[in-house]
């Protein structure tokens, strides 16, 4: 058997050595020639060549950071650990591990190498495409200047971004400690933000459907089906016997992955919401799902049409929706019906009176709701950036001409002080010229439109489409579809649950570049019969040789 391998063996070796179209780590060059390896990768190096610069401007332009209303609340939780109602402590804790450092600079700094480190993720896990397609993908998340500027404040989405994007890169793996190390990720994602949770699910069921879709290796070779007429005599039944519990075994480690990858998900999330509970007698990661999802319904909820209880009226809104402010200030404007209520906004009392609100809305209304959500997804995809959900917010997401002013609300005051303690110093944002007004001309021109991160998401189904007319199948299922379910549930979860944000958009935009990249790149064709294992070593194997 040895020597009817050897030649289909000694090719494969051969096939392994030559270039990876766009690999970055699986094309050493041959003869220890470096320049050989730079040479096939120069377009990428050259575009991560300017993203580096491009973070090295804003270091320079913007000293040591840019603040964001959440910001001043993360910093809290460093000095106070504990579960906050609004936001989970994963990025407080990435914080509390920078601290050491006493040094907003050193924050930013880490956060513009997270975003450089993603871009090499990107490439690297669009190996099988073409070069210029793997490089195409990296250059939204390495050149765009809103992702640049997103990394240089003090929020949690770079963070997020990195981890699910790691998670992502690494589910091509067949090995159980990397599935595990994927769920470790996504737990730490959805404990940097809870749009993570439904991840979970998502790469779960990639990995039970993987293997489902995997051709079966019978012992034997045989099929899972009767094997004959000869299945009537007792040693042929207790053959069949026999492979009927082989398959049992078989399906049952099929679905070994998913489940390993939800015990590594569920611990670390379990014993924060173990956490949460012991701080707040509550069930959950976070306190303000009900209250989020009520200020998303009132962009369309009718009280005269919902007919709510007596306790939920004083929920409403009696202006025309389309009066009504944008979703968020039913959250934190002084006049809100939710804020004038007695307690914190955030009491248990108050989210679950908010959550049996919205849901009645959402059942009364299910259309206005679906129309709703369309609508702010629809956001996304807009050639322009108009002004959304106010000014404020928008122009946290534009490199300042000037510096901000400090904090107006009275907790965005309380965090600025704790801020003090962790600069161990004053803090703010300077601003540097000539560095910070590139930056702003650089911003003004480049950036990746809506309609354009539509056509990315278009990109995969199209070539799956147009691979099906082909004939062209694969062994299991195409690796685009990952990244491209992970890229729509990162669009659509923010716009169902709570609201367009623009910063809600750029996670999901390296991952839709990756699914187009991947879905031009060299599929596994499948084969009809045969053992899979063989189809590894060529066609060339004598039929009477099994593996």
């Amino acid at each position: 058997m040895t020597r009817a391998l050897k030649p289909a063996t000694a090719r494969r070796s051969q096939n392994s050595a030559a270039p990876d179209s766009g690999a970055l780590g699986n094309t050493a060059p041959g003869g220890g020639v470096p320049g050989r390896w730079v040479l096939r990768h120069r377009w990428f190096l050259a575009v991560l060549a300017l993203g580096a610069v491009l973070r090295a401007l804003a270091m320079l332009g913007y000293r040591p950071a840019l603040w964001f209303p959440d910001s001043y609340t993360y910093i809290v939780t460093v000095f106070k650990p504990r579960p906050d109602l609004v936001r989970p402590a994963g990025y407080s804790m990435f914080l509390k591990l920078l601290e050491p450092l006493h040094a907003f600079g050193a924050v930013t700094a880490v956060q513009h190498l997270l975003g450089l480190a993603t871009g090499i993720l990107i490439y690297r896990a669009a190996r099988r495409a073409p070069r210029w397609a793997a490089t195409l993908a990296t250059v939204p998340v390495l050149l765009d200047a809103y992702q640049i500027e997103l990394e240089h404040l003090l929020v949690s989405d770079t963070l997020f971004m990195f981890l699910v994007v790691a998670a992502v890169a690494l589910c091509a793996t067949r090995r159980t400690a990397t599935i595990a190390a994927i769920g470790l990720l996504l737990a730490a994602a959805t404990l940097t933000r809870t749009v993570g949770q439904p991840l979970i699910v998502v790469l779960a069921a990639w990995f039970a459907l993987r293997h489902l879709l995997s051709p079966p290796d019978g012992p034997l070779g045989m099929a899972d089906g009767p094997i004959g007429p000869a299945t009537r005599s007792k040693p042929a039944t207790r053959i069949r016997q026999a492979a009927q519990t082989a398959t049992g075994i078989r399906q049952a480690v099929r679905f070994r992955p998913a489940a390993v990858l939800l015990a590594a998900a569920l611990v670390p999330i379990v014993a924060y919401g173990a956490w949460f509970y012991v701080t707040y007698q509550r069930v959950g990661l976070v306190g303000a799902n009900g209250v989020f999802l009520y200020a998303r319904t009132m962009s369309f909820a009718d009280c005269a049409r919902m007919d709510p209880p007596p306790d939920l009226k004083v929920l409403c809104d009696p202006r025309p929706p389309e009066r009504r402010p944008p979703s968020q200030e039913y959250i934190w404007a002084k006049d809100a019906p939710l804020v004038l209520r007695p307690g914190i906004t955030f009491s248990k009392e108050n989210d679950d009176l908010a959550a049996r609100f919205a849901m009645l809305a959402i059942t009364t209304q299910p259309l206005d709701y679906a129309a709703s959500v369309l609508e702010e997804l629809a956001r996304s995809f807009t050639w322009d950036r108009p002004i959304y959900p106010d000014a404020e917010i928008y122009g946290y997401y534009q490199f300042p001409a000037t510096a901000p002013g400090p904090p107006g609300r009275y907790p965005a005051q309380v965090g600025a002080e704790y801020a003090k303690l962790y600069e161990q110093g004053a803090i703010g944002t300077e601003i540097v010229e000539p560095f910070a007004g590139w930056l702003r001309a650089y911003q003004s021109m480049v950036r990746l439109p809506g309609p354009v991160l539509l056509g990315i998401l278009l990109v995969p189904p199209v070539a799956a489409i147009a691979r099906r007319r082909q004939g062209r199948r694969l062994v299991a299922g195409p690796a685009w579809l990952v990244p491209w379910s992970v890229a729509v549930v990162l669009l659509i979860t923010p716009a169902a649950a709570a609201e367009f944000d623009y910063r809600y958009v750029l996670p999901a935009v390296p991952l839709a570049c990756l699914a187009a990249a991947q879905s031009l790149g060299r599929g596994l064709p499948r084969q009809s019969g045969g053992n899979s294992r063989a189809k590894e070593f060529g066609d060339d194997i004598p039929p009477n040789v099994q593996l």
